[in-house]
C-alpha cells in the first residue's frame, strides 16, 4: 500500500541519462590501472592461500590446533577474496543492469 503511494507521491520518468566512455578524460588511463590492480590482488590471493595452507600444515603435524585453524581460516577468506576478485566485473554489471531496469 505505501509502495503505490510512494509512486503517486514522486514522478518516475526516465531523465535520458546514460553511462557513455567518452566524456571523462583518463578514463582509459584508470582502467589500466584497476585492471592492474585487479591482476596484483589476485597474485596476493595466490600467495595468501599458499602461506595460510603451509601453516595449517605445519599446524596439522606439529599437533598445535591453534595454528591448524589459523591456516584453515586463511585458505578459506584467500579463496573467497580471490572468487570476489574474479568475479567484481560480473557482479558489478549485473546489479548495473539490475538497476537500469527499475
Amino acid at each position: 500500500m505505501w509502495v503505490t503511494a510512494f509512486h503517486a507521491l514522486l514522478p518516475f520518468d526516465d531523465p535520458g541519462i546514460t553511462s557513455n566512455t567518452s566524456g571523462l578524460p583518463g578514463l582509459e588511463q584508470l582502467r589500466t590501472i584497476v585492471g592492474a590492480m585487479l591482476t596484483f590482488s589476485l597474485v596476493a590471493c595466490v600467495a595468501a592461500l599458499v602461506a595460510s595452507a603451509v601453516v595449517w600444515g605445519f599446524g596439522s603435524n606439529s599437533g598445535n590446533p591453534h595454528l591448524a585453524g589459523r591456516g584453515k581460516t586463511g585458505v578459506v577468506v584467500a579463496a573467497g577474496a580471490a572468487l570476489l576478485i574474479g568475479a567484481s566485473n560480473a557482479i558489478i554489471t549485473f546489479f548495473s543492469n539490475a538497476g537500469s531496469l527499475i
